[in-house]
């Protein structure tokens, strides 16, 4: 490890609980049980308590701070947590589970399942508000995750020299942040729900010739054709989004090398949240893994599922 890994939330299991307490309540615990604060939540002392152990009088009820979070019934120490939120939010293109299981000394099991609550704890469940508005502009556009099924073992391949492609569309606002989607087709049918529900009608909208039919319902809408070699004409240009593509491909190809149609909505996520988080908007890694970890409330992701969202 580096000297930046020697941090008290890297290596003692009371500072990174306090950590993540600050993180998660930073007025004060709050019962996951039933909402309780201030009098009502009473840290547990004594020899016998567990350490981080709290008690609530308004439903008679204990809790810690990994208690209705992604990290419930983990054995895993808040020290790795720490760690490995740090290692996935400071690497551009993410890292490896082979890389984390090394690196914390986990199985590679273990470093896997880590890895996608974590991502979970990045995913936006609920965005804040619509993208764009007066004066500002977002481009859209979808790119193909996969390869071609020629390339699967003959016993895999699902069409003779057809593709075996996942589609992530995408909506990035200049100079803000980016959400995207893992959608069935690139038609109208299934993207203009997204952008009407996702875009402020006052945003003038950007995107390549195959959006044609999805935005004349904003302030504004500027393509580039790039069929016939044209990629700028003005201010109208996708090369925003198409930066962001190369980063999220580069990732996937490079590191994860394959990404399953089941898993790759908290992918996107991953990569929309570091990207949401960069240094250009003045998040540090440390304040980057902090929001991750601050992601972790009301979510659960389990070996053995108990409902479809935890299974997809």
């Amino acid at each position: 490890m580096t000297a930046t890994f020697q941090a008290p939330i890297f290596t003692d299991e009371n500072a990174a609980r306090e950590a993540l307490e600050a993180v998660r309540w930073p007025d004060g615990p709050v019962c996951p049980h039933c909402g309780s604060t201030g009098d009502d939540v009473a840290r547990i002392e004594g020899k016998s308590a567990r350490p981080g152990l709290f008690y609530c009088n308004g439903c008679k009820g204990q809790f810690t701070v990994t208690v209705g979070t992604v990290f419930e019934r983990s054995k895993i120490s808040l020290t790795k947590w720490w760690l490995a939120a740090h290692l996935l939010n400071s690497s551009k293109k993410g890292i490896s589970a082979h890389q984390m299981h090394r690196t914390l000394g986990v199985t590679y099991k273990t470093a896997w399942f880590m890895m996608h609550r974590l991502r979970e704890a990045m995913r936006e469940l609920n965005p804040a508000g619509p993208l764009g508005g007066e004066g500002k502009t977002v481009e859209i556009d979808e790119t193909y995750i996969g390869g071609k099924d020629k390339n699967r073992h003959v016993r895999k391949r699902k069409s003779k020299g057809g593709m075996e492609k996942e589609i992530a569309f995408s909506l990035l606002e200049r100079g803000g942040k980016v959400r995207s989607h893992h959608v069935p087709s690139v038609t109208a049918k299934t993207l203009r729900p997204i952008l009407q529900a996702q875009i402020d009608a006052a945003t003038t909208v950007m995107s390549d010739a195959g959006g044609s039919r999805l935005s004349a319902e904003f302030e504004r809408h500027a393509m580039v054709n790039h069929s016939i070699g044209e990629y700028v004409r003005g201010d109208a240009h996708t090369n925003t989004i198409e930066g962001y593509f190369s980063i999220l491909k580069r990732g996937i190809n490079g590191v994860y090398h394959h990404v399953s149609a089941k898993h790759l909505k908290r992918y996107l996520g991953e990569f929309d949240f570091r990207y949401n988080t960069r240094m250009s908007l003045g998040f540090t890694d440390g304040e980057r893994a902090a929001l991750a970890m601050k992601g972790i409330e009301g979510k659960r992701l389990t070996y053995r599922p108990t409902n479809e969202e935890e299974l997809h």
